[in-house]
């Protein structure tokens, strides 16, 4: 009873401790950003006295952070529709339709998994420059959905393998098409991994600096996190301004942890166990 009791502590405490570092910089950068400049430079540690919004609607309007969140938001959303809507119909055929250089296709996406971004960003951007998609909207959607797709695939292929072959043979059956199969039955079936899969797809675009950097390199067509990274050297001297602008920037992929963490679990491990 007491080695248990022991040893529960011994796992609490450190998973007590990385939750502390792991919450404390989002609460001394919401705190800096309720701060004015001088109170900041007085006691950069202690509380704020109040509740001050002032920083986080200077940041919102005066630096431009509400653009750069609507061009976020805008590039988010059509590349996690693009990003599901392929990677789904990819994950249905490599995983239930029989045809010639399917699994070459699949150990394809594989690959493409341990290739690094830095490695194909030159040829990327000529393609892109060539092509006349530099600083466009579609020209960022389609580099992230030419960087994320092979997980996506890999993803909703593991889960699609899971589901009985049964079900789209008695599919084809009643006298479903391929289209008919995907649409009816193997949609639904996947919208769990589906949800599972655009919430993580979302965190990474949403996240994501080197490519929205290089794609969008005015200051029109930024993204949010670019945006505050630009904010470093621009406000280097006004600390609060900079903390208000990064907490803009937080606060959408902390309520998606905070809400959605079962699911972001779930497409970790999609796929992972049969049954």
């Amino acid at each position: 009873m007491r080695g248990a009791r022991l040893g529960r502590w011994a796992a609490a405490v450190p998973m007590a401790l990385l939750a502390l570092a792991t919450v404390y910089p989002l609460l001394f950068t919401g705190n800096v950003a309720m701060k004015t400049r001088r109170d900041y430079i007085l006691d950069r540690f202690a509380p704020a006295d109040s509740l001050n919004a002032d920083n986080v609607v200077t940041a919102w309007t005066s630096v431009g952070m509400g653009r750069y969140f609507a061009n976020s938001l805008i590039v988010v959303t059509a590349s996690v529709v693009m990003l599901l809507l392929i990677g789904s119909m990819a994950g249905f055929a490599l995983s239930r339709l029989r045809f010639r250089g399917s699994s070459v296709v699949f150990l394809g996406c594989l690959a493409a998994l341990f290739v690094p971004f830095q490695v194909i960003m030159v040829p990327l951007a000529r393609v892109m420059a060539d092509s006349g998609l530099i600083d466009t909207y579609p020209g960022l959607v389609l580099a992230y959905v030419a960087q994320f797709l092979p997980f996506t695939v890999f993803l909703m292929t593991s889960y699609y393998a899971t589901i009985p072959m049964e079900i789209v043979d008695a599919a084809r059956i009643d006298g479903n098409t391929i289209y008919g199969v995907y649409r009816r039955i193997m949609l639904p079936l996947g919208a769990p991994a589906l949800l599972s899969v655009g919430i993580l797809d979302a965190l990474f675009c949403w996240n994501d600096v080197l490519i929205a950097l290089l794609m969008m390199p005015s200051a029109e067509h930024r993204t949010l996190m670019v945006g505050v990274t630009s904010l470093q050297g621009q406000y280097s001297d006004d600390i609060p301004t900079f903390g208000a602008g990064v907490l803009i920037a937080a606060v959408p992929v902390l309520m998606i942890y905070l809400f959605l963490q079962r699911q972001i679990a779930d497409g970790v491990t999609a796929g992972s166990t049969k049954g």
